[in-house]
C-alpha cells in the first residue's frame, strides 16, 4: 500500500468559461474545481499557466468580490 496520490490531470477537469468573458476574444477566463482546489486559466491558452488555490481561498475571494 502507498500514500502516493495520482497527479492531478488539469486537462481532464471540467473547465467552465466565465459568463463575463466576451465573445470578442478579449479577457476570457475558465475555472475548474478539483477535490482539493479551484483552478483558473486563460481560455485562449489552455496549455498555459494555471492558477490553483484552495477551495477556502476561492470562497474568500468570491465573497470579497460580491461585496
Amino acid at each position: 500500500m502507498t500514500n502516493e496520490q495520482e497527479p492531478l490531470r488539469l486537462d481532464e477537469l471540467s473547465w467552465v468559461k466565465s459568463s463575463y468573458s466576451g465573445s470578442g476574444g478579449g479577457e476570457c477566463v475558465e475555472v475548474a474545481q478539483s477535490p482539493a482546489a479551484v483552478h483558473v486559466r486563460d481560455s485562449k491558452d489552455s496549455r498555459g499557466p494555471v492558477l490553483s488555490v484552495s477551495s477556502a481561498q476561492w470562497a474568500f475571494f468570491v465573497e470579497q468580490l460580491a461585496r
